[in-house]
């Protein structure tokens, strides 16, 4: 799904408990159902009849809902007081009004035992860049304090011109490498449901910045299709889709890889140019200079966006490791994940997750936020049990349970197994509020503006980290040496479809 990550944010879903897990890189061990459990589906039938067939329509169907229970249902609902309140309080106001745990959306001060922000937060607006943002929002502190600068940012757009064309690239490369697949087989469909999209991991972030480097947001603004990208994402997505047909057509007639190349060459011509209608041509070169906070003017002259790069991120970028939790039983803590197909510049750095524990993931960054005073880059599952004017998250700030008299009890495994979470959304830690060497809070830097939360940035209870926080990227000197050298192995290969695979985009 692309969506603008500020409007379906409000989606909210119920918590439950805890659990571990992690993902990674492109070659390694194949992650499959187990073939017990192949047979098990494929045996299944209803009245007789294999599975697989349309089973579900058409004659007497002894799971068809009948009038008896609908009318018992509504009997039931209609002598409950409590049901009938309900509906009548959520007939005119929201049903998180409703739910809100009051007793914790009162007590979740925004102040902080250790706080790195003295800066303002940011806006994607209506485009799902939250993972760029992030990453952005992560070095400009570094670049801030070199250039002694209270505000600064760097280009959000210059690094979504890159990614749409190097992504079409990718694309269309996994079109080629698959051509010779049915159309429909799960792989190929799935694809081609989704050439193009805005949302994006850590690893992809850093290829764009080692291969193109960044610039200054006045060296290339923000244009209406970088902060409202929907409708330049229809038209990259109908040429891209197109092109796969030719290219899919050109390698059937047993063209050669030259002539395939060729062709693919044509259709990343008309995706540079939709790119450079939509959002400007980036810049190859341009002239910077500014004054500090303390109002001395300097100047760097002429600068490239690699030389920019250089002078101004000045962090790392090669030593920072991907680390998630996945509780799955199909995922060991300590091991290396990869997904198929999920990347962004041919010949780049694969994505590549380490799986810990999330006691682990926790130390991590208070460390990097306590002893290196460093932000941490972080994705997360954003709408569940969130308030969004407030800048709130705890595990239980609604109680959904009370409201409909049922009980949501899925564990953070099962919410994966059963597609009811994903990582969504990409922020900045900036901040935690630590007691007795614990966390209790942490404080985010959102990239929605700074109408809701404490100005654009949010507080998040440590509950909320345990059923909801998915990942996080770090300098890899702050592992544990048993986690450093885990990092050495074959990733485990998850299929493109995995959960583990979400693009964070803002949900």
């Amino acid at each position: 799904m692309h969506h603008d990550e500020q409007s379906s944010s409000s989606s909210q879903s119920p918590a439950t408990s805890a659990g571990k897990r992690s993902s990674s890189s492109s070659r390694g061990t194949q992650h499959r159902p187990s073939s017990s459990g192949r047979k098990a589906a494929a045996s299944f039938s209803n009245n007789g009849r294999a599975a697989g067939v349309h089973t579900l329509s058409g004659g007497d169907h002894q799971g068809a809902l009948a009038g008896k229970a609908l009318a018992g249902w509504e009997k039931e609902f209609a002598k409950n007081p409590q049901y009938r309140i309900a509906q009548n309080a959520v007939a005119n106001v929201s049903v998180d009004d409703i739910a809100l745990n009051r007793a914790i959306a009162t007590t979740m001060p925004q102040t902080f035992s250790n706080r790195l922000d003295e800066w303002g937060a940011t806006n994607q607006k209506k485009s799902g860049r939250c993972w760029m943002f992030a990453g952005l929002n992560l070095f400009r502190v570094g670049a801030m304090r070199k250039m002694n600068l209270t505000e600064f940012e760097f280009s959000q757009n210059y690094t979504l011109f890159w990614d749409k064309l190097e992504r079409s690239n990718y694309f269309l490369e996994a079109i080629i490498e698959t051509a010779k697949l049915p159309v429909d087989d799960r792989t190929v469909a799935f694809l081609l449901s989704r050439p193009l999209d805005d949302g994006g991991q850590w690893n992809m972030f850093i290829n764009i910045i080692r291969k193109h480097g960044v610039v200054p947001k006045e060296a290339m603004p923000e244009t209406e299709s970088s902060s409202n990208t929907m409708k330049m994402n229809v038209m990259l997505l109908t040429v891209l889709r197109q092109g796969g047909k030719t290219l899919r057509d050109l390698v059937g007639k047993s063209k050669s890889a030259e002539a395939v190349r060729t062709a693919k060459l044509g259709i990343l011509k008309d995706v540079h140019r939709i790119l450079c209608i939509h959002l400007g041509t980036p810049p190859s070169a341009f002239d910077w200079q500014w004054r500090d906070k303390d109002k001395a003017f300097k100047r760097d002259g002429a600068m490239t966006p690699r030389k920019f790069a250089d002078q101004y991120i000045t962090w790392p970028i090669d030593e920072y490791v991907c680390l998630v939790h996945d509780p799955r039983p199909s995922s060991p803590i300590g091991r290396t994940f990869t997904v198929q197909y999920l990347g962004n510049i041919v010949g780049g750095e694969m994505v590549k997750y380490l799986n810990v524990d999330i006691d682990t993931m926790k130390s991590i960054a208070m460390k990097a936020m306590v002893d290196h005073q460093e932000p941490v880059w972080m994705g997360c599952d954003v709408g569940k049990m969130m308030r969004r004017d407030q800048g709130l998250w705890d595990a239980k700030l609604f109680d959904y349970d009370t409201v409909y008299d049922t009980t949501f009890n899925l564990s953070k495994s099962d919410r994966l197994i059963y597609h009811q979470t994903q990582m969504t959304h990409a922020m900045l830690f900036t901040g935690v509020d630590v007691v007795d060497g614990k966390a209790r809070r942490w404080r985010v830097e959102n990239s929605w503006g700074t109408e809701s939360g404490d100005k654009g940035f949010y507080a998040m209870n440590d509950s909320w980290f345990d059923e909801y926080m998915f990942e996080i990227a770090a300098r890899r000197e702050l592992l544990p040496s048993k986690l450093i050298k885990a990092l050495e192995q074959e990733p485990i290969v998850l299929p493109p479809w995995d959960p583990m695979g979400s693009l964070a985009r803002g949900a």
